[in-house]
């Protein structure tokens, strides 16, 4: 009997190299502007094409800015973005050009147009594309040169992982959403707890999750280590699905949903390792230090140095002093100088309605510095249609143009050195949202509640 994992990895298996890799196929090749241009080269060198140029969908974001996007004012960033242009253009790959209506963070705009399905294979020169293994597929970061590997046989060299199933049961208290279930999961795992496994969600709580929360949940797999993260499609994936540009249509439709309905782990399937956690356990959650672990319940305390070998010990006070917090410190109303709410973990139209929901009728915080950063042109249409725009308007915010923005210190909107921002993204690394900048993780419940007092808030007080 086999497990998700197993059931989409085997069909996908064209060679299995003895004492060695697998030969596995893959759907789809998602490519950005960071990661790819030397891919490309590889193939110019080799004097190779594009197998199945078809299969490849392209797009920048990471240096996308956010407040207008005519022209890239960095020199770095636009020559990436230039080179991804003509290199699709050379070798016959559709490109979602920066400023369409087709463009938006990669993670964000493949699940949305259909392009991510169940049952694929499906890889990015990015870590985050785990993101796309919420619709039920394998999805999987990778390197330059396997995206060279890619482009000239859509086909890859993996090595199997193992198998872990991560069941989150009961029902979540108010105020606590799928980035506050992942959190809770990754302080639980540590930054390496699942290394060497391909993670399956279940459970009660990952059944009643929307679509845009099971997005949020696969996107922070890689976090704890995970080669990919996936969940069973279900009648919450297949409405999502249903009429999405790229997704089947009529006859095709009625039968890809009757093959994707056998897309899960059979009921006497054995995983590598199995943990459980209770949702009554998980209230909305920060982070006080410099990786995705480091987190607390938001009114909790940071942990004491008691009990720590000197290697723990060492470790916490390096990212306290980074993070200019100190042992037992209870962050809760602590002043908070940038909020923001995007990135490919949180950029999707369910997050701008709960950040909405908080801010209606109230009014932004005057200190505070506020990024609200739609993942797609798509999201923003929405954002528009649904009249939140003028919601975030009327409580003094504004609303930007799609892009990774804040999530990483790659265009323009880049926190300043020294100052703390409270932050929808999926890193809190030193200098990641720019240098010197300290990042505190946290749901769009959260962001909200903060940016209009200014400080670190519980969004419970608000709800």
């Amino acid at each position: 009997m086999k497990t998700l994992f197993d059931k989409i990895w085997d069909s996908h298996v064209i060679y299995e190299v003895p004492d060695g890799p697998t030969q596995l196929y893959i759907d789809r090749l998602y490519a950005h502007e960071v990661t790819s241009p030397q891919a490309f080269d590889t193939l110019r060198e080799k004097g190779l094409k594009v197998f199945r140029p078809q299969q490849i969908f392209a797009m920048p974001d990471h240096n996308t800015p956010s407040d207008q996007q005519e022209c890239i004012n960095d020199p770095v960033g636009r020559k990436q973005v230039e080179t991804l242009k003509a290199n699709c253009e050379e070798f016959g790959i559709r490109h979602f050009t920066m400023g369409t209506k087709d463009n938006g963070i990669i993670h964000v705009v493949g699940p949305e147009k259909g392009l991510s399905l169940p049952g694929m294979t499906i890889v990015c020169g990015d870590s985050h594309t785990s993101t796309h293994g919420a619709v039920g597929a394998i999805a999987m970061g990778i390197g330059t040169s396997e995206v060279a590997q890619v482009l000239a046989s859509q086909c890859i060299l993996q090595s199997k992982p193992k198998t872990m199933r991560i069941n989150i049961e009961g029902t979540l208290p108010k105020g606590t959403t799928a980035k506050d279930v992942a959190l809770y999961i990754m302080a639980q795992m540590t930054t390496s707890g699942a290394t060497g496994y391909a993670v399956e969600y279940a459970g009660e709580v990952v059944r009643n999750m929307s679509m845009e929360g099971r997005l949020t949940l696969s996107n922070l797999s890689i976090e704890m280590g995970s080669r990919a993260g996936l969940i069973a499609p279900d009648e919450t994936t297949f409405a999502y699905l249903k009429g999405r540009e790229y997704a089947p249509k009529g006859a095709d439709w009625d039968h890809a949903v009757e093959e994707w309905k056998k897309l899960k782990s059979d009921d006497d399937a054995v995983f590598d390792k199995e943990v459980t956690y209770h949702a009554e356990d998980i209230a909305p959650r920060i982070t006080y230090g410099t990786n995705p672990g480091a987190g607390i319940a938001i009114d909790g305390t940071i942990p004491t140095l008691d009990g720590l070998d000197e290697a723990a010990r060492t470790q916490l006070m390096t990212q306290l002093d980074y993070m200019q917090f100190k042992p037992g410190q209870k962050l809760e109303g602590t002043p908070v100088d940038y909020v923001f709410l995007g990135a490919c973990t949180n950029g999707r139209i369910e997050d701008f309605r709960a950040f909405a929901s908080v801010v209606k009728g109230k009014k932004k915080a005057p200190n505070v510095v506020a990024w609200l950063v739609p993942g797609s042109w798509l999201v923003r249409q929405q954002i528009i249609d649904e009249g939140i725009d003028k919601v975030l308007e009327e409580a003094g915010f504004e609303l930007r143009l799609p892009s990774c923005s804040a999530c990483l210190a790659m265009n323009p909107d880049k926190v300043p050195a020294g100052k703390l921002a409270i932050s929808t993204s999926n890193r809190n690394f030193v200098g990641r949202q720019g240098p010197g900048a300290r990042t505190i993780l946290a749901s769009p419940l959260t962001v909200a509640a903060s940016a209009l007092t200014g400080k670190i808030t519980d969004p419970r007080t608000m709800l």
